[in-house]
């Protein structure tokens, strides 16, 4: 990334000693520095996981190795002589999904205890330094720095409160960037600028992606992308160490000393000057490449808002009717998620009703995206998979592109016959479809493109970051160098790049939960138990002259048939088995899910009455 002009703002160090203090009913703060007020981790403080009006002392380097820099950390609050009662249990392990930990950290909603408290993140954020100082084979002679953003989410402030003082806890420096994307935290482990207080040697996202208002939870990066299960369940283990030997020490008559060093960047105007200068090279080096094209952007409420006035207008688009820019963690107008069907039909309205060349909508933290042509055809799933890949295949003819498991046999039609290049579809997961693209350039099969139906995707140019902005960026690019050729047509530029995908008549996913606590399970797990479904469907699909295996396969059982395909699969974390189905009319997707169903009706602990439904409304 380029580094220029002047980016930081509001960088401070705020220290306050405590000394010869005589404390009372109440923590005495006169001789604290006037800049305590305004730093987060102590701000206000309570001790957060017992609500004593006591100081503590925490000591983290008892219970975790791999600590440098090790110093103690005080919570600013009064004296008591009680004791400290003893922390909540938590099942940590329970808190990772896939590659990313997440859990409620919002009371309110009945049924859904609060797993993701501020003494948790704490413990979660240590274990993370202490990861890092093992990666990076830290030796003391200077301190690793992480930098922490966050998405429109409620609960942002106090995560991001207690990560800080987490990691500073071990002696690591913290640099804030406040409301951030994604993929912009990833890349600031890769800037290079000091004075931008970068490169970062690790990166904590604080989000959950689309997930309701009162959930959230973390994404870790170092430069060499994000972590995988491994790493988090490794974090997971160490964290659960520390939280359950946090150790406190009343300060009564006692002097200490508690410094803690945290920094603030406007990291997010360096990254959407980066987006900028892209479209600007592809056009050419022309200042205003997009002059007269009306693009309208739907943020969710999440954290995208700063496309349209960050990356668009200086792009000299016309971004008016763009909505939903403005950061709202309780998301009152639609779910930010590009595979909703009611937030793609509200940037297919501002579409139309502002006569936009483009529409663009992001997910929550920016990590997925998807479009809508001027006529409102929705840019999605197949399609926007299908529009990527004739733009990477005209930059690179003939390479790889590597999908999840869920897309379509006409994209793989499109992909091979059409553009020339190959497909490769993949297991289910952003972190899978990306890792796999990696591991293909690493035995010299060349791919250039990683991309999901739920609208992840990442590109080799771009450092395989699972960026939805640098997704929009591609198709700016393809407008912008159009136009300097010449070419108008506004989006038809990019619609006729995908005039030739199939697209099936008949798409739907059915969801089929598994009852943990059905007696049929016999105390086994879920994952056995729907294992066994997919054997049995697998063995009944082979016997089967009017079915055909996907011949290679990597999830679940895949086969072909009345002119349409069936996927069943088992949820990477949830009970659940997905099925797809994809035919030329309903009657032919009826035929595929009887061909199912025979296999599922076996298993009493498995819910099929959705499956039931559909091959019932023919």
């Amino acid at each position: 990334m380029a580094v220029s002009g002047k980016i930081v703002q509001n960088i401070f160090v705020a220290q306050c000693c405590h000394q010869n203090r005589q404390f009372g009913a109440q923590y005495q703060r006169d001789r604290c520095a006037p800049n305590l007020r305004s730093l987060l981790p102590f701000q206000g403080r309570k001790l957060a996981w017992t609500g004593i009006s006591s100081m503590h002392l925490r000591n983290l380097s008892k219970y975790q190795s791999g600590f440098v820099n090790q110093g103690n950390v005080y919570c600013n609050a009064a004296p008591s002589s009680t004791s400290l009662p003893s922390l909540e249990k938590v099942d940590f392990l329970k808190l990772q999904n896939g590659s990313d930990i997440r859990g409620v950290a919002v009371a309110g909603v009945e049924g859904e205890p609060v797993t993701l408290t501020e003494p948790v993140t704490e413990a979660i954020a240590a274990a993370f330094a202490a990861w890092l100082l093992e990666k990076k084979k830290a030796d003391g002679s200077r301190q690793l720095r992480v930098s922490i953003g966050h998405d429109s989410r409620i609960s942002a402030q106090k995560l991001q409160e207690a990560v800080s003082l987490g990691i500073a806890s071990a002696g690591l420096e913290v640099v804030q960037y406040g409301l951030a994307s994604t993929p912009a935290m990833f890349n600031s482990t890769l800037t290079e600028g000091e004075q931008f207080l970068c490169p970062a040697d690790g990166s904590i996202m604080i989000t959950a992606s689309h997930l309701p208002y009162n959930r959230n939870g973390f994404k870790f990066f170092t430069n060499a992308g994000g972590l995988g299960k491994a790493d988090i369940k490794d974090i997971l283990e160490r964290a659960a160490s520390i939280y359950s030997n946090f150790a406190v020490q009343d300060l009564v008559n006692s002097e200490r000393k508690a410094s803690v060093s945290i920094k603030r960047v406007d990291y997010m105007a360096l990254y959407t000057s980066y987006l900028v200068e892209a479209v600007r090279r592809a056009a050419g080096n022309i200042e205003r490449p997009l002059e007269g094209f009306h693009i309208v952007v739907d943020a969710g409420n999440g954290a995208g808002g700063f496309f349209a006035e960050k990356v668009l207008e200086p792009l000299g688009a016309i971004t008016t009717g763009s909505q939903f820019l403005e950061p709202d963690g309780l998301f009152p107008n639609h779910i930010p998620n590009p595979e909703d069907k009611e937030a793609m039909k509200a940037i297919t309205q501002a579409v139309l009703a502002n006569q936009a060349d483009l529409g663009i909508i992001f997910d929550t933290d920016v990590d997925r995206s998807a479009a809508v042509d001027s006529t409102g055809r929705e840019l999605n799933r197949n399609r926007l998979i299908a529009l990527m890949s004739a733009i990477v295949l005209e930059e690179h003819p003939g390479t790889t592109i590597v999908t999840d498991s869920v897309t379509s046999d006409g994209l793989t039609t499109f992909i091979e016959k059409k553009l020339g290049g190959k497909h490769r579809r993949f297991k289910r997961g952003y972190k899978n479809v990306i890792d796999e693209a990696i591991r293909l350039n690493s035995v010299g099969e060349e791919s250039h493109l990683a991309i999901e139906t739920s609208g992840h995707g990442a590109l080799k140019e771009n450092h395989w970051l699972d960026d939805g902005a640098y997704l929009m960026v591609k198709l700016l690019n393809k407008l912008a160098s159009a136009r300097a050729s010449g070419i108008g047509g506004g989006s038809k530029v990019l619609t006729d790049l995908v005039e030739d995908l199939q697209e099936p008549a008949v798409a739907v996913e059915l969801r089929l939960k598994i009852d943990k606590s059905h007696e049929d399970l016999k105390g086994g797990s879920f994952r056995e138990y729907g294992e066994a479904v997919l054997k049995l469907l697998e063995n009944l699909t082979d016997s089967d002259p009017k079915l055909q295996k996907a011949p290679v396969n990597y999830e679940g059982v895949r086969a072909s048939g009345f002119g349409g395909w069936f996927l069943l699969r088992l949820s990477l974390h949830d009970p659940v088995l997905p099925l797809n189905i994809e035919a030329p009319n309903h009657d032919d997707a009826v035929k595929l899910g009887l061909a199912v169903l025979a296999a599922v009706k076996e298993f009493p602990a498995l819910d099929s009455s959705a499956l039931d439904k559909f091959v019932q409304s023919s």
